[in-house]
């Protein structure tokens, strides 16, 4: 038997055994006759071609858990009404007083701002809530000068407090639809008082 019949019978013996595992040649290096990983048609294999959609898939994961956790953290806490009516607000996690209302009937989470001068709105709530017109003016912020518009005598109404007659100024940016500022239009009602982690709405 020949050192190339040997060889043939040797590379039997091995696929009959269920094994392709690699051989020494005539010359004594081992040649891995076993397949090479599959490629695609631009010769990535499957490793290599999932391997970014799989990082993409992590951090879109990660940024919406982040995304929630803002959310909770900003979600309003339950406010507490007394016998008289008086209201008491939580401070949130973040420091801020956030409270629901309601703004010509449409639903909203207030950010209580005592030194803004209005119950301010974005332009798309109030195209939303089909709120329009009123009287064109300006707005300075820190992000330069707005255009907006004030409105007058719309109903806007906190927990069980409603006021008919509020003014409320449309352009307010960089938040969501149904976020506002509750401003003096509104507070100017009542009389607020701050102890430590809590604000008091009290009706004058």
């Amino acid at each position: 038997m020949g050192v190339e019949d040997r060889d043939w019978w040797k590379d039997a013996q091995h696929k009959r055994d269920g094994t392709d595992a690699p051989r020494p040649t005539r010359f004594g290096r081992a040649v891995d006759r076993r397949p090479a990983a599959p490629l695609d048609d631009q010769g990535l294999t499957r490793g290599l071609k999932w391997g970014p959609l799989a990082i993409v898939a992590f951090w879109l994961v990660i940024m919406g858990v982040v995304y929630g956790g803002i959310k909770m953290v900003m979600k309003p806490r339950e406010i507490t009404i007394s016998m008289s009516g008086e209201m008491t607000i939580p401070r949130s996690r973040d420091g801020h007083f956030y409270v629901p209302g309601r703004i010509a009937g449409q639903p909203v989470v207030f950010l209580v701002d005592t030194g803004a001068s209005y119950v301010t709105v974005s332009q798309e709530f109030a195209s939303h809530a089909g709120i329009s017109g009123g009287t064109p003016t300006r707005f300075r912020t820190a992000n330069g000068v707005i255009d907006g518009a004030i409105l007058n005598d719309v109903p806007v109404s906190v927990g069980p407090a409603a006021v008919s007659g509020v003014r409320v100024a449309i352009g307010l940016v960089g938040i969501e639809r149904d976020s506002a500022l509750l401003g003096q239009s509104f507070l100017s009602k009542f009389q607020v008082t701050l102890t430590g982690n809590e604000m008091v709405l009290r009706r004058q």
